[in-house]
């Protein structure tokens, strides 16, 4: 099957010529930069065909290396660029958003300080309808507190496609504190424009590979949104255990999901959602 990670980044150092904004941002996962090659050479030993690349908080609000990591791999990457709203008019950005090469849509990471305060600013108001309007998809990393904004969101904004990044896990948690807001979550599935991305998932479990502690909930998120909307990825950068384990903890030892819904959740249904086509050379 084609094999699509919904989370990857790459990220460059900070240095003078190109420094990180200051106060505010979540720490790097590591203090080496992630590059495309070596994210390349990854996904070339796990056997994952293309990757949505997300540019990292800690570097700002910066899609340079993501769009030159599409570049340099044709067919491997997307990207789900970085936008700050408090700059830039989304209505007049979003309207020619996807016509920069590969750039997919937008993603909004709400959890650090800088963020939370940003899910409250009045001009999200016009990133949502700007999005509903132009067809620009948008991922979001959101805490349990925030759903009930998300719902809301949805509920406004019908033709606004919102992708929840790590099922909205809080930072740090692991198993039953990770999945505490399981029935808020599953509440949501009631609106057909918000999907879930079931990324970096041994990272909110103390459970060894292959996780089996992690069915339970994954099967109630799984038979709540269906397999079109949810979306498995990695975040390698962060993630417990290999990358390749990563892959077959889904399509190995998941025994209740037959071999479409697998296909589904392992990129098919990202591709569809992003509208995108990958095509590995």
């Amino acid at each position: 099957m084609r094999i699509v990670d919904a989370q990857v980044h790459v990220w460059g150092a900070d240095t003078p010529e190109r420094p990180w904004p200051r106060g505010g941002n979540p720490k790097p996962h590591r203090e080496i930069p992630w590059t495309a090659a070596e994210l390349v050479a990854g996904m070339d030993a796990a056997g994952i065909d293309a990757a949505v690349i997300v540019p990292p908080g800690w570097e700002g609000e910066r899609n340079d290396l993501a769009l030159a990591a599409v570049a340099q791999y044709p067919g491997r990457f997307a990207v789900m660029g970085r936008f700050d709203p408090l700059l830039h008019d989304p209505f007049d950005a979003f309207e020619r958003w996807r016509d920069q090469p590969g750039m997919l849509g937008v993603r909004f990471t709400f959890h650090s300080a800088r963020g939370g305060a940003l899910l409250l600013e009045p001009a999200m108001a016009s990133v949502w309808a700007a999005a509903e309007r132009h067809g620009v998809p948008l991922m979001i990393r959101a805490l349990p507190s925030m759903l009930p904004v998300v719902s809301d969101i949805a509920t406004r904004h019908p033709g606004l496609q919102l992708a929840l990044d790590h099922l909205a896990i809080p930072q740090g948690a692991t198993d039953g504190a990770a999945f505490a807001h399981l029935p808020a979550l599953i509440d949501l599935a009631r609106h057909p424009n918000v999907a879930l991305k079931a990324t970096c998932m041994p990272a909110y479990t103390t459970d060894l590979f292959p996780h089996a502690a992690l069915h339970a909930p994954l099967r109630a998120i799984v038979d709540a949104y269906g397999p079109d909307r949810v979306f498995w990825g990695s975040d390698v950068s962060r993630l417990p255990g290999t990358y390749r384990d990563s892959v077959l903890q889904w399509t190995a030892h998941m025994p209740w999901l037959d071999r479409a819904s697998i296909e589904s959740i392992m990129g098919g249904a990202l591709c569809r959602w992003l509208r995108w086509s990958p095509s590995p050379q």
